[in-house]
């Protein structure tokens, strides 16, 4: 009996969700810099987490960005490693 249960916590623990890199790109609908929010326009809401994460200068409106991320299987995102302007 505790080979059997030795066996099934360690296939649960086989079966975890592994973080994955992904991106997305858009065109930014809305940008506040006070609540660190980027909205693009297909209504997708990103929080920057870090604050402190560096952002392409002069950010506004109708910028196309490329947000690269870390998704947390299920979960959503877990953390944005960066934020770039995409073309000029």
């Amino acid at each position: 009996m505790r080979t059997f249960i030795a066996v099934a916590a360690a296939a649960a623990c086989l079966t975890a969700v592994p973080a994955l890199a992904d991106n997305v790109t858009g065109e930014i609908l809305a940008y506040d810099r006070l609540a660190h929010v980027i909205v693009l326009t297909d209504n997708s809401v990103w929080e920057i987490v870090p604050k402190d994460l560096p952002l392409p200068a002069d950010l506004q409106q109708g910028d196309k960005v490329t947000i690269d991320f870390v998704t947390n299987g299920d979960s959503g995102v877990g953390k944005i490693n960066s934020i770039s302007r995409v073309g000029g």
